[in-house]
């Protein structure tokens, strides 16, 4: 790797180290480049716009999510046990890593069109995770794991909507959880720790659950 890679790289594993320890308010321009020993100006050479820096961070995060979705559906035969061991990696991720996964889904602050970038779009890195989420409730459809839970005759919304239906939902777990307000609804611990893996495991059924029916006998 040349210097300018290294620095490049640099710059992107001390934002990665900020937003681990410190949350991604953290991430101010001049503080990364401080701490990366270089001056506050020498990230626009690498990174055009702030956003195009945040972008690259986040990325990393989407990296490591997604080693942890291939890890965790590795053994599982079924698409419904796949997408069970996929959904809790996700929760358990937002619960682990709560700046990085913050960061990775405020796509206002990343690269979109009006935070345009010369590398590789973050898209590139966050579609093929949902697109994954979707592959798994359709195979859950056409192998009749679980019945539509509208009851008969009822059509099933597409599997890109049950997807993110889904994926709110999920998304929606970490965040109470993390604020708190499951433990109160459920009797459960204080704040400050994840859920029992018998607590998240009843939480991502539930969920999977209300979205495509419980599983056939």
């Amino acid at each position: 790797m040349d210097s300018e890679s290294s620095l490049r790289e640099r710059l992107i594993d001390v934002g990665v180290d900020l937003v681990t320890s410190e949350g991604s308010t953290s991430l101010g321009l001049r503080e990364i480049a401080r701490r990366a020993g270089v001056s506050h100006g020498a990230p626009r050479r690498y990174f055009p716009t702030h956003h195009a820096l945040l972008s690259a961070i986040a990325r990393r995060g989407f990296e490591d999510l997604g080693s942890r979705f291939t890890a965790a559906v590795t053994d599982m035969a079924s698409p419904r046990a796949q997408l069970q061991a996929a959904a809790r990696a996700y929760v358990g991720y937002a619960l682990e890593c709560r700046g990085m996964f913050e960061l990775m889904f405020r796509h206002d602050l990343l690269d979109s069109e009006k935070h345009a970038s010369d590398g590789a779009r973050l898209r590139e890195s966050t579609r093929p995770l949902f697109d994954h989420f979707v592959a798994l409730v359709a195979r859950c459809r056409a192998e009749r794991d679980s019945a539509y839970p509208g009851g008969p005759g009822v059509p099933a919304p597409p599997p890109p909507v049950t997807a993110a239906a889904l994926w709110s939902n999920l998304h929606g777990i970490a965040q109470l959880w993390t604020w708190g307000s499951l433990q109160l609804a459920l009797d459960a611990e204080p704040p400050g720790g994840a859920p029992h893996g018998d607590q998240l495991d009843r939480l991502v059924a539930a969920v999977l659950d209300a979205h495509l029916g419980p599983v056939s006998a």
